[in-house]
């Protein structure tokens, strides 16, 4: 099944085009350190899930780009089309010459509805390229005005369009210093509204990424390029294909499906984190070697003490002992700094992962109450490396782990709601004063539904 990828604002547009060359840059590695027929079963599946073939014979990733002003998307159409090892549609994106001003009301309330007819038949025509559908996966930014906006806009022009298929938010959140004065109403907006929509919500922090750049790739000069390959390797490494429980010998169809069935168990939780191991310079990994057991038990424990990467874990956090058997009470006597999960999803890449042990991701105790811990834990597999890493490991987690960062924005955003500063700027493009109580209400019930974990 396929993917529909849809890329807005110039966040989105960077970021997915970082996403296609990363997915086609392993697909045409030698580094797959498998047999040629599994090699070429994952190919198969990877370019049926995120390409199609046109008779020029090079990809065409399963994309449409929306920006409000030209210059990113030209930018990204070219240098995708002069790699020479994959495209985009020359037909499939649409741009205007203005911008939205980085005000989310512009995108959402006026843009929106002006460019709505245009731009959802630019994804009708994706969609009916694909042999069968297995959702939406939308890139954008939540801290400007045409991702944010123009994204929550389209996110429910999908969710009408295609009800019964998968959408899948990815959100980049904004740096907490922020290059915007607005960014937290942006923010608080945009999530509200997916929320109501969108199946699910993939969050990359920001400033998680560029401290991944500093410290574990050694970038000294830190660009948007290299915030955004990290963002696109770690989303490859969930998306690329592998071997799910139920697929048996086959790789999975509904990549979109699988994740929503694994991950989401109740509409209520919907925010998603990921995070993905080793991760390092292309120049180390020649002298470095990595085993399960060492790869798994730090995975594990940047999950249970919510560290975003493999340096600076604090090592002394530990689950609580269930050693009593009173029901769901026990999550009030969780230790400090534990981060409880409703589900996890361990994704392994490499040779040997058959005989891994993931039993230490199994622990009741990591996992609320309500659900069973056989429901709440999965694992992917195959044996073809990803992207050069002789063996990787990825977790995709629905926990408390993004509790820190929406209480900062809601709480950022509200201070500045109470004085009553730049609301005039949302009110002129018919954002009322309601509308924004509407979007503070809905996220406290989000963030007191994960606080109660």
């Amino acid at each position: 099944m396929s993917i529909v990828t849809v890329q807005l604002g110039q966040c989105g547009n960077q970021i997915g085009h970082e996403v296609f060359n990363a997915i086609c840059g392993d697909v045409r590695g030698a580094h797959g350190l498998c047999s040629k027929k599994e090699n070429e079963s994952y190919r198969d599946a990877c370019k049926e899930r995120f390409f199609s073939e046109e008779e020029s014979e090079v990809p065409v990733a399963r994309a449409v780009l929306v920006d409000m002003e030209p210059k990113v998307i030209s930018q990204t159409l070219s240098i995708a089309a002069g790699s020479g090892y994959w495209k985009y549609d020359d037909r499939s994106h649409f741009c205007q010459k203005q911008g939205s001003g980085n005000n989310w009301a512009n995108g959402y309330s006026v843009h929106g509805p002006r460019h709505k007819e245009v731009i959802m038949n630019l994804v009708q025509k994706e969609a009916e390229k694909c042999d069968r559908l297995s959702g939406f996966f939308t890139m954008m930014s939540m801290a400007g005005g045409t991702g944010s906006g123009l994204g929550a806009f389209v996110t429910q022009c999908l969710r009408d369009a295609f009800p019964t298929s998968f959408i899948l938010n990815h959100v980049i959140w904004p740096y907490g210093t922020g290059e915007v004065i607005v960014q937290n109403y942006n923010s608080v907006l945009t999530l509200s509204h997916l929320y109501q929509s969108s199946d699910a919500l993939l969050v990359h922090e920001n400033d998680v990424i560029h401290k991944i750049c500093a410290q574990l790739m050694n970038i000294k000069q830190i660009s948007f390029r290299d915030v955004n390959e990290v963002i696109a390797h770690q989303l490859g490494s969930v998306f690329q294909p592998t071997y799910t429980a139920g697929s048996g010998l086959h790789y999975s169809r509904n990549p979109l499906g699988d994740l929503m069935e694994t991950l989401v168990p109740h509409p209520e939780f919907k925010m998603l984190g990921l995070r993905n191991i080793p991760q390092m310079p292309e120049n180390s990994l020649a002298y470095s070697t990595f085993s399960w057991p060492g790869l798994l038990k730090h995975l594990r424990q940047m999950l249970i003490a919510n560290a975003k990467m493999e340096e600076g874990i604090d090592w002394q956090v530990r689950p609580p002992h269930l050693g009593s058997s009173i029901p769901s009470s026990h999550s009030t006597n969780k230790p400090l700094h534990f981060n409880t999960s409703i589900a996890n999803l361990v994704i392994l890449r490499g040779k040997d992962m058959h005989s891994v042990d993931l039993g230490s991701f199994r622990d009741p105790s990591l996992y609320t109450s309500w659900l069973n811990p056989r429901d709440a834990f999965n694992a992917w597999k195959t044996p073809r490396a990803f992207n050069k890493y002789e063996k990787s490991a990825s977790l995709v987690s629905n926990s408390k782990n993004l509790l820190k960062p929406l209480n900062s924005v809601v709480g950022k955003a509200w201070n500045m709601f109470a004085s009553k500063a730049y609301i005039h700027q949302y009110t002129k493009f018919g954002i009322e004063e309601e509308d924004f109580l509407d979007s503070f209400t809905a996220l406290e019930q989000v963030i007191s539904s994960y606080t109660i974990l």
